[in-house]
């Protein structure tokens, strides 16, 4: 015997619409989708992020800034360098789901 699905909420499922479509246009960058891929490694200085992905300073800024703005980001200032890392588990859930859909291991 299959258990009935309960009934859909259209309101709930309107307002998690909005969410997840504004997190969508923030991963759909290919540079912002890139930083957000190496601090699911766990917090990045700005330096460790132009360097491991070669992105210039402006743009890594600015796409940084992106991030920020959408709540995606959280940031940790130590001295004079600023730390980011992921701020939602679900992103980071979504993240590690597309890594594994898209970036499988390597067959031997």
């Amino acid at each position: 015997m299959t258990a009935t699905p309960p009934p859909l909420d259209i309101e709930q499922m309107r307002a998690s619409a909005r969410d997840v479509t504004a997190l969508l246009r923030a991963l759909a960058n290919e540079d912002r989708l890139l930083l957000l891929c190496q601090m699911t490694q766990g917090e990045k200085s700005v330096g460790e992020l132009e360097a491991q992905l070669d992105i210039r300073q402006p743009t890594l800024s600015q796409q940084l800034g992106v991030l920020r703005a959408e709540g995606i980001v959280t940031t940790r200032r130590d001295g004079k360098r600023i730390f980011y890392g992921v701020a939602d588990p679900k992103v980071l859930a979504l993240l590690v789901a597309l890594y594994t859909l898209y970036c499988p291991e390597p067959q031997d």
